[in-house]
């Protein structure tokens, strides 16, 4: 691998990891699940479901890179389309986001039934891969085509660092809102970070769209 391809798709993988990132900042099922784990069954068994969720982010990724791979070998104007779809989707996701800023919904952890720690990483590796949210982020950060055309090895670095992101993000949200006064600080500022949330999201869906 040599530099002059890293530093070609750099860019693209730059912005697909950005996207990742606003995903796994926005607040969803899977940050609410990890909640309850880590506040009635310890951390160890919530960042067990973080491993989970990771090699779900692993599967959806792949998944969409070998299905967007196909449609672009069969259909030259498709990038295009798929572009215009993760623009549309940012833009609802930065409208959800102002929407919640402006009247922050109460966090409360999901209920979670005491499970082995088997249990608890295929629960989160089940519940991304069946998360209609996790689909269309992907299908979004796809859509940047950061590694398309990318050789075996740039593919599969950009892979692992999706799965490494996945992990630490969800990991975070696991950690810290097991604590009742990070959550009640989080709860108070959540207009703040929803609002920056929606702000991120426009400036993504613009770059897409102008790319």
């Amino acid at each position: 691998m040599k530099m002059n391809d890293i530093l070609i798709f750099l860019p693209g993988i730059i912005t697909a990891y950005s996207i990742l990132i606003g995903a796994c900042l926005s607040p969803g099922p899977a940050v609410m699940m990890l909640m309850g784990l880590a506040t009635e069954q310890g951390r160890t068994k919530a960042l067990t479901a973080c491993a989970g969720i990771a090699l779900g982010s692993v599967c959806i990724n792949l998944l969409t890179l070998l299905g967007v791979g196909l449609l672009l070998s069969e259909v030259a104007w498709a990038m295009l389309i798929l572009r215009l779809v993760g623009t549309g989707y940012l833009l609802y996701l930065a409208y959800g986001a102002f929407k919640k800023s402006f009247n922050p919904p109460p966090v409360t952890a999901s209920k979670t039934q005491s499970h082995s720690l088997a249990r608890c990483f295929s629960t989160g590796l089940l519940l991304q891969v069946t998360n209609p949210k996790a689909i269309a982020f992907w299908l979004a950060i796809t859509s940047v085509g950061a590694v398309h055309n990318a050789g075996i090895t740039i593919t599969t670095v950009y892979v692992f660092g999706a799965c490494i992101i996945s992990f630490v993000c969800h990991g975070a949200w696991a950690l810290m809102l097991s604590a009742e006064t990070i959550r009640r600080l989080y709860s108070q500022f959540r207009r703040w970070v929803e609002a920056c949330l929606g702000g991120f999201f426009v400036f993504v869906a613009a770059k897409m769209a102008s790319s």
